[in-house]
């Protein structure tokens, strides 16, 4: 598996947010987004270092941190993905998986089941089409889809796309701000505006935390 970097900090987002996390950040992704934060993931020259499934997991339990975040990138494009997720359970780690939608989630629901944080793209990331919508139904209780909003045009979408699938009665369902290029301010006006009853609002505290462009955080 192509590791592009692994360190343990704190969840930045989702639901385990603030929590202490092992990350594994695999190299690359089959999506291009206008806001993407980890583009040098997805470069050919990114440096990586390869690493087995049991090497991974034998690191992330050695940290004794229980969370393990897998993201990219976009993890679910490594192969034995399936196996390292077995992996993780049976040393009682608790895997979530940071995918971008545009992966079949399918093939990842049976055995070791993750925490999905699914990325339902928008029409600002310019990458809207790619989604995978049949990934809604693999979602339950414990996973999360997540916008990632640039405008009140994506908010409006983002409205649209929940309705259309139920998912305030399938998973929880998070809107955050394109760091930087929306006033988060925009987005509660909006939420209470439209009573968005059980939406969650989340910015990205690493990048309060920390420089917005440091690694490793």
């Amino acid at each position: 598996m192509q590791v592009a970097e692994k360190f343990v900090s704190i969840n930045g987002e989702g639901r385990r947010a603030g929590e202490p996390a092992v990350f594994i950040r695999f190299k690359g992704c089959n999506l291009n987004c206008s806001y993407c934060d980890t583009q040098w993931v997805n470069e050919a020259a990114c440096p990586y270092m390869e690493m087995s499934p049991a090497e991974i997991c034998t690191y992330a339990a050695r940290t004794g941190i229980k969370n393990v975040t897998l993201t990219g990138g976009e993890p679910l494009l490594q192969e034995d993905m399936k196996e390292l997720l077995r992996l993780l359970a049976d040393a009682g780690l608790r895997a979530e998986i940071e995918t971008n939608g545009a992966v079949p989630l399918q093939p990842f629901c049976s055995g070791a089941h993750p925490v999905f944080t699914m990325d339902c793209k928008l029409p600002g990331s310019g990458c809207e089409d790619a989604m995978i919508c049949k990934n809604f139904a693999c979602l339950g209780p414990d996973d999360t889809v997540k916008f990632v909003v640039s405008s009140r045009a994506d908010l409006m979408r983002a409205e649209e796309i929940v309705r259309a699938y139920s998912l305030m009665k399938r998973c929880h369902v998070y809107v955050s701000p394109v760091f930087g290029a929306v006033d988060p301010q925009e987005i509660v006006a909006y939420m209470l505006e439209r009573k968005l009853n059980d939406w969650r609002l989340q910015i990205q505290i690493h990048k309060v935390i920390w420089d917005p462009a440091a690694r490793g955080v």
